[in-house]
């Protein structure tokens, strides 16, 4: 199972997120913590799905860093 550090970072109009380790550019945002990491989930399984597991390894649970 790989793992991947998530970071999120707040911006004074919302949050945004960001993994480490997977090739190419995948970001969520949201107004709350909750929803730039909801969003930045769902934009990694879509990166995956597009592009093939050879752009990443994923499996869940995913490390999260705040």
């Amino acid at each position: 199972m790989k793992q991947y550090k998530i970071v999120v970072e707040k911006h004074p109009d919302g949050y945004v997120a960001y993994p480490l380790g997977i090739k190419g550019v995948v970001v969520g945002q949201g107004d709350t913590y909750e929803e730039a990491l909801a969003d930045v989930k769902s934009a990694i399984r879509f990166h995956i799905e597009s592009f093939g597991k050879e752009m990443s390894n994923i499996n869940f649970p995913i490390l999260f860093q705040h």
